[in-house]
């Protein structure tokens, strides 16, 4: 990923990368539209592997050295989905 302020760009083998794992970067261009990305990628495994999403904050707690968060199910749960009659 290059930075030139706000603005991000990544190459195609890069969003690639990102792509195998359920990110999409493609037409990502400011920081905005990464942490969106991030958001829409974050609720799908909390939608559908919430397990996974567990597994991977603990993780990165433990890298962190922090303490892990509680139980993200029922964090970003409580935020309704793009698809949900709550979020306009």
């Amino acid at each position: 990923m290059l930075r030139a302020g706000n603005a991000v760009r990544f190459t195609p083998p890069e969003i690639e990368d990102y792509r195998s794992l359920g990110i999409d970067f493609a037409g990502t261009r400011t920081q905005d539209d990464v942490e969106q990305a991030l958001s829409q990628w974050a609720q799908t495994l909390a939608d559908e592997r919430p397990d996974l999403l567990n597994k991977i904050a603990l993780e990165m707690a433990k890298v962190k050295g922090v303490k892990p968060p509680p139980l993200l199910g029922l964090v970003v749960n409580a935020v309704p989905s793009s698809g949900s009659p709550g979020k306009s």
